[in-house]
């Protein structure tokens, strides 16, 4: 759900002053909590650190992504796998297969 076009896009300011004070050709990683910030034209080719609750994902801002949020690059769960019976069984077929092109490769 998007905000009003009367109140516009929610940027935070403290990114806003660290990018101006950066400048454009700057490597650094700005880190940020704000994932609810909208990606502005101004963001393009720096790279964020967005938190994801444990660790500040590297996201490196290209023009696709302006008016996306920046929480949106930074996922906050990891996949592990699906498990059961047949995950196994899969999984054991194709280790099965691993090992099978590495001893005829030798």
């Amino acid at each position: 759900m998007s905000r009003s076009i009367k109140k516009g896009p929610y940027v935070d300011e403290k990114l806003l002053k660290k990018i101006k004070k950066l400048g454009i050709d700057t490597k650094a990683v700005i880190k940020t909590w704000a994932r609810a910030c909208t990606i502005t034209p101004e963001m393009v080719g720096f790279t964020f650190g967005v938190h994801n609750g444990k660790e500040h994902i590297p996201v490196r801002v290209a023009e696709d992504m302006v008016g996306h949020k920046l929480g949106e690059f930074s996922s906050t769960t990891k996949f592990v796998r699906h498990g059961g019976k047949m995950q196994k069984e899969q999984e054991q077929k194709a280790k099965t297969k691993e090992v099978e092109k590495a001893k005829q490769a030798k």
